[in-house]
């Protein structure tokens, strides 16, 4: 595994319990007078197009990061209480599936008598 990737960006915010009708527009209103933001971006689901209530925003500094924390964490969107936390770093592909005993096993036994 990667150190680098794995080294939290304090500059980046993750904000959830969004209500799903939040748009990029709204949040960057909610967001942009704690500071410059680089990128904004509404998880949305990619079978369905719909929003999956969760956003990133990255500001330019740390600090403007930490004040938009603490000034909109708990805040009221559209009636719900939004999370809003520095983002953690996203695991590797390869380690989000791996693990776990997924079955199988005795393929020959089909069942039936059990004389050979």
């Amino acid at each position: 595994m990667n150190e680098a990737n794995q080294q939290v960006n304090a500059k980046k915010l993750f904000v959830g319990s969004l209500p799903y009708s939040a748009t990029e527009g709204q949040l960057r209103e909610l967001f942009a007078p704690h500071g410059e933001i680089v990128e904004l971006k509404v998880i949305m689901d990619r079978f369905t197009g719909q929003s999956k209530g969760i956003a990133f925003v990255e500001f330019s500094t740390e600090e403007q990061a930490q004040t938009a924390m603490k000034a909109l964490h708990e805040t009221q969107l559209d009636g719900r209480s939004i999370i809003v936390n520095i983002a953690k770093p996203m695991k590797p592909r390869e380690d989000r599936f791996q693990g776990g005993n997924r079955g199988g096993g005795d393929y020959g036994n089909r069942g039936g008598s059990s004389r050979f």
